[in-house]
């Protein structure tokens, strides 16, 4: 159950992550390097505070300056995946910059699921 209240705060969450980045890269003609950086960023701000509402019990495991370090932690190796994934998919394989962006964040979800409630909550 746990699992699939996250598979929804992680689509929402994905959902501001690539809608930001198509955005961002496609109307205002950003570089996807930066955008994709900050989108992430945002997007797990967005992850953790529904998550804490929805899916993890807060201060089960750590105190909350912990907790936020902990899931920005995991999120970086998160954000290292996602970068090289959308490098390859963008760079090597000539795709489209959103559906780069889709394939990246489906890539990074199990990782973060499994990292946040094995090591953080």
């Amino acid at each position: 159950m746990r699992l699939l209240r996250y598979f929804f705060v992680g689509g929402f969450a994905a959902f501001c992550d690539v809608g930001l980045f198509s955005i961002s890269t496609s109307y205002f003609g950003l570089p996807w390097i930066p955008v994709s950086i900050a989108t992430f960023i945002f997007a797990t701000f967005v992850n953790y505070f529904l998550s804490i509402r929805f899916v993890f019990q807060t201060g089960a495991r750590h105190q909350k300056h912990i907790e936020i370090l902990g899931v920005y932690l995991v999120s970086t190796l998160a954000l290292l995946v996602n970068q090289a994934v959308l490098y390859f998919t963008i760079e090597q394989l000539g795709w489209h910059l959103v559906a780069s962006k889709v394939m990246a964040t489906g890539v990074v979800f199990f990782w973060n699921y499994f990292a946040r409630s094995k090591f953080i909550f």
